[in-house]
This record gives C-alpha cells, structure tokens and sequence, in this order.
C-alpha cells in the first residue's frame, strides 16, 4: 500500500504546497496531493494552484490571520522561484 509519504516523495509540489492546497479545498492531504500533482500536468494547471495560494492569503489577512498569511506568502514565493511559469501573466 501506498503512504502518504510515499505520495508526497513522488509529487510535483512540497509538503507545504500541498497543504495549502488542502486548506484551501478542505480536504485530506491525500486528496490535495492526487490534486496538485494532476494539476501540475494540465495546462494552466500551475496557474490554478497559484491562484489558489493567493486565495488562501487572502482568506488568512480577512481572518486577521498575519502570521499565517505570511507563512502563505513564502510558500507563494518557493512555489513561483520553482515554476515561473505559473505566474498570472506568464506566457505558455
């Protein structure tokens, strides 16, 4: 049987990708990693996961959540630095 960390070492996203991805569909991280790593396959799948970080930023500054939002922001930042061409605007 396959783990949940077995899952996370074959995926296209890190951990904290991936639980993003879960906050923000509230679902297991099981589910957001099938999710993420079917995403990052589709075209302007990349785009959708960085849009939904960004959602979950803004969810965390609406819920005065700062600390988190930051914590969000750098998993953005990783997220972009490794995938540029996810960024809104990016041609591809």
């Amino acid at each position: 049987m396959i783990s949940i960390e077995d899952l996370e070492d074959m995926s296209a996203l890190t951990r904290a990708e991936i639980d993003a991805l879960a906050e923000h569909e509230h679902s297991t991280t099981y589910d957001a990693t099938l999710m993420g790593n079917y995403l990052m396959q589709v075209h302007h799948g990349p785009q959708r996961v960085h849009e939904m970080i960004c959602d979950d930023i803004r969810a965390a500054l609406h819920a005065d959540d700062v600390q988190h939002a930051r914590t969000l922001f750098a998993v953005l930042r990783g997220f972009l630095a490794e995938r540029p061409e996810a960024a809104r605007g990016a041609s591809g």
